[in-house]
């Protein structure tokens, strides 16, 4: 009978030690960014972006509170709390506060500020720079076309614009090579031009590029030739350049050597001291 306790005591213990296992950890709190969530100040002073809106944020001041909103087309950059400054979109990743303002849009401005593709899918190359509502359209160099993503001329290949690709823009097709060609990113003249050609990336994506004014693409030696050397291409240029045009973009004439400037200044003679007399 005297052993009965200690086999309680025992049994006590075990649920003591099973209770205390299966307790489940207390949960930690969320770590709050700057993104503001309420309608307190996270410091007493900075600038936070809003949760949910990007172009939206709040100025802190001495523990004041202060929404503002950036113009319409920029949204806040908050990279640092430090700074009050709106941005362009392609700038700031928006994935977590997506929502922004109603658009105030104008002629070729869907918003009054930023960079815009062309109306039309098929005009790839141009788009618009739009400041306080108004436009101005930029062209993108040959062989390239606007990057909505990036707000830059790029490669189609590389801007991905449905309508805007390699196919489309160029409207010609890398010929087939093997792996080992295709590595050394073949060379192919342009059928309609003869100063162009194609660089055919992997050997397969093409890439327009084009030589310097005078000379037109080798489809032999695969490099920039002076017309003149290319049989096929002789006379691309005639009607736009005069053969003396042609002779001094191929051997321009010698810089002429600065002139020494000589000073026209001459040696006056320095005055002499003169003795006073001391009365």
């Amino acid at each position: 009978m005297g052993k009965i306790p200690c086999v309680f005591l025992l049994l006590g213990l075990v649920a003591i030690s099973h209770a205390a296992s299966s307790r489940k950890p207390a949960k930690k709190e969320p770590v709050e960014d700057d993104a503001l969530t309420s309608d307190e100040c996270p410091e007493p002073t900075g600038y936070f972006a809003d949760a949910e809106q990007c172009d939206k944020y709040y100025q802190c001041q001495d523990g004041v509170i202060t929404e503002k909103l950036c113009p319409d087309g920029l949204v806040f950059n908050d990279y640092s709390t430090e700074y009050e400054k709106c941005d362009l979109p392609f700038n700031i990743d928006c994935s977590a506060r997506p929502k922004r303002q109603e658009p105030q849009p104008s002629e070729h401005c869907p918003r009054k500020h930023g960079y815009f593709a062309h109306e039309e899918l098929h005009v790839c190359d141009k788009f618009y720079y739009c400041v306080d509502g108004k436009f101005n359209m930029i062209t993108c160099p040959n062989g390239l076309v606007y990057n909505e993503n990036a707000g830059i001329c790029s490669w189609p290949d590389e801007a991905k614009r449905k309508g805007c690709g390699s196919a489309e823009v160029f409207q010609f097709d890398c010929p087939k090579v093997n792996e080992s060609e295709g590595a050394t990113h073949p060379r192919y003249s342009d059928p309609e031009d003869c100063q162009f050609f194609y660089v055919c990336i992997n050997g397969n994506t093409p890439r327009r590029n084009g030589c310097k004014l005078g000379q037109v693409f080798d489809d032999v030696s695969k490099k920039c030739e002076w017309a003149r050397n290319v049989p096929e291409c002789a006379d691309w240029y005639k009607g736009r350049l005069t053969d003396q045009q042609l002779k001094d973009l191929e051997n321009p004439p010698a810089p002429k050597p600065k002139a020494t400037k000589v000073s026209k200044r001459r040696n006056r003679p320095r005055p002499q001291p003169v003795d006073e007399e001391l009365d």
